[in-house]
């Protein structure tokens, strides 16, 4: 016997051979002793507290859950520490050129980076895992004997293994925010339109983007749920979570309709950014969290029929067989079908939902927010955006009366009424616009105006804020509607 074999039926439930001397509390109770009139009645299962709260013990006896649990809570605060400590910044990063401002943008920075493969590659070394343990060790008889339930076995692991994936994504948060405020400070955080948010409002809208990141991680773990239990003592349940994670990630970065793209389960790891935007874009972020919420009761319910209905007594299973895993998989693919047809109703987007409209009415608005913030910074009189009157003119280069879609071809000419003034300035900007909606607009002239220089901050140096505009267009909105809120 394997010493992990070993280690994991010592601290199992130990079962009785004789079913009158059958534990009738669970895991953990004494022999019960019935009275000669009950000793006919069927064992009743064992409560589902201390069975949670065995499956707990066993998970975080494991070392790499234990080393990974470690990791989430130093890890973020280490970073941002590094960071404070080097002259760059990861400016390709949402809110990475910001991280010297305020520490509410380095928290953004770890929620960035954790949504990309950290997140699903949690739930993938938890969920993934929690089921097919036990067939590597052939430990089902011993537990089934003890809990005699399949039903809490299965409430059991599963709640076990989404409190620790949520022990881990916790500390991820709470690290990287205690972190940036120690290093950086409790500063006004600079939004996706340039607006100025004050500190409480950020540490309000913080807190809702990784909740909402977690929303959508949990979909992950009902999958690694899915698989665990599905494919038996195979390792490819282990990897099932971080394989539907790249291959979202792959179908992130193609030209997908926006109903589409939306309705993906990785889109609730994206729509957090539109918290930051004003007005919110609180569609893609609904959108994301019922969708991900949808895949949880899915997937779960499989992994629930697929678990009581196997065949403990063969030792050898090593899964359910290629028509249940068809069975599993079809509901997934009809979830994945139905929310597409269901985002396509509600949502007025055409297309790719990126347009000239959108792109125009966007970065209008986060030059004027930024505009107001360079003033500031250079002891400038105060304006307001009406006094502004601030206008984009966009094209995409290569593709003449097709301005539309993703690509690094956008080209754009701000006009606005300096104040004082009846001159209008103007400046250009290049743009590389992501397939999501996101889009880096670069300064190109006048340099006074969106050319690269130094500003003093109350943080310190910083380039100046219309050098460079990162920003978000709304991808489940109308162009319609776009124009109007620009006017």
């Amino acid at each position: 016997m394997s010493p992990t074999s070993a280690t994991v039926s010592a601290s199992a439930p130990t079962p009785a051979t004789d079913p009158a001397r059958t534990p009738a509390g669970g895991p953990g109770a004494a022999p019960a002793h019935p009275s000669p009139e009950g000793a006919g009645r069927p064992a009743r299962p064992a409560a589902l507290a201390p069975v949670l709260r065995f499956e707990l013990v066993k998970l975080l006896t494991l070392w790499r859950v234990r080393v990974v649990l470690l990791a989430c809570w130093v890890t973020p605060a280490a970073f941002i520490v590094a960071v404070g400590q080097q002259s760059a910044l990861p400016s390709d990063t949402v809110f990475g050129r910001w991280m010297f401002a305020t520490g509410w943008a380095g928290s953004l920075v770890v929620l960035g980076f954790a949504s990309t493969w950290a997140l699903p590659l949690l739930t993938a070394l938890v969920a993934g895992d929690v089921f097919a343990a036990e067939d590597r060790l052939g430990t089902w008889r011993h537990l089934l004997m003890a809990v005699r339930s399949p039903r809490r076995i299965f409430a059991a692991k599963a709640l076990a293994s989404t409190a620790v994936i949520l022990a881990m994504e916790v500390g991820l948060a709470v690290s990287s925010i205690g972190g940036g405020l120690a290093v950086m400070g409790d500063r006004e955080l600079v939004g996706l339109t340039g607006q100025i948010i004050d500190p409480g409002q950020s540490a309000r809208l913080v807190l809702l983007a990784w909740a909402c990141a977690i929303v959508a991680s949990l979909a992950f773990a009902a999958v690694g749920l899915l698989g665990s239990v599905a494919l038996g003592r195979s390792p490819m349940g282990l990897l099932l979570p971080a394989i539907l994670a790249f291959v979202l990630q792959a179908a992130q970065l193609l030209p997908l309709p926006a109903a589409v793209r939306l309705a993906l389960p990785s889109q609730g790891f994206l729509s957090w950014r539109g918290l930051f935007t004003e007005p919110p874009q609180t569609g893609p972020l609904l959108v994301g969290v019922l969708v991900s919420v949808a895949w949880v009761l899915v997937a779960t319910a499989l992994a629930l029929r697929v678990f009581v209905r196997r065949d403990f007594t063969d030792v050898a299973y090593d899964g359910p067989g290629r028509r249940s895993l068809a069975v599993g998989a079809l509901p997934v693919a009809a979830l994945a079908a139905v929310s597409i047809a269901v985002v396509a109703v509600v949502t007025p987007a055409d297309g790719s939902g990126i347009d000239r409209a959108k792109v125009e009415s966007s970065l209008a608005a986060s030059f004027a927010h930024l505009y107001r913030l360079q003033s500031r910074e250079l002891h400038r009189p105060d304006v307001t955006e009406e006094q502004l009157r601030v206008t984009a003119a966009c094209y995409r280069g290569g593709s003449p009366g097709d301005d539309e879609g993703a690509g690094n071809d956008w080209r754009c000419a701000v006009s606005w009424h300096i104040p004082g003034a009846t001159a209008v300035g103007t400046a250009l900007y290049q743009l590389d616009v992501a397939a999501e909606g996101r889009y880096v607009a670069d300064g190109d002239g006048p340099k006074e105006v969106n050319g690269y220089f130094q500003v003093r901050t109350p943080s310190g140096d910083a380039a100046n804020p219309l050098w460079q505009i990162d920003s978000l267009v709304d991808l489940s909105s109308s162009s319609t509607s776009s124009s109007t809120s620009k006017g």
